[in-house]
């Protein structure tokens, strides 16, 4: 794999709701002694108001500008570990910026183990008031897995510990 010329450049972590990339990327961040962002928790603060309330209040079109705002963002930074929210890297614009500031990380996760670990009333927008929340995990993961294919590295996380998975990605994306 090719390397940022920066090696402080940011790492970013793609993949579908529940594939552990904020409790991973905490431990990445930990392990590199970087900073750890959460793009989900950039969006609220600025917004001011629950990710939930925003779709409500403004749909997911706005709310997905808002994440492209704080994305901007965090490109920025600098010995940062980024995990985005499972929809980020699924507009080009996105994927582009994160792929051009940083390296970008795929966190892979079946659709019955995101459930698993979201649990019924998981927070997600588009699962929640599903009447079959794993069908309707597995079409959304279907329609998202192109983009996060595109991610130049890719760690399965079914079976496998969030340690073990930081410890992994910190060998493969180091300078």
């Amino acid at each position: 794999m090719t390397h940022p010329v920066n090696p402080d450049a940011p790492i970013f972590l793609v993949g579908f709701m529940g594939s552990g990339k904020t409790t991973i990327g905490k431990l990445l961040a930990r392990r590199l002694g970087w900073t750890f962002a959460d793009l989900d928790d950039l969006v609220v603060r600025a917004a001011g108001m629950p990710i939930p309330e925003i779709f409500a209040r403004e749909g997911e079109p706005a709310f997905r500008r808002r994440e492209t705002d704080a994305l901007r963002e965090a490109a920025a930074r600098r010995r940062a570990v980024v995990a985005t929210g499972g929809g980020a890297a699924c507009r080009e614009e996105n994927l582009a910026l994160m792929l051009g500031a940083g390296r970008v990380v795929a966190l892979a996760v079946s659709a019955a183990e995101a459930v698993r670990r979201t649990g019924a009333a998981s927070g997600r927008p588009l699962l929640d008031g599903a009447s079959d929340p794993l069908a309707a995990a597995a079409t959304l993961l279907a329609a998202r897995q192109a983009f996060y294919a595109r991610a130049p590295w890719q760690f399965e996380t079914d079976g496998r510990s969030p340690a073990e998975i930081a410890n992994q990605i910190v060998g493969a994306v180091s300078p």
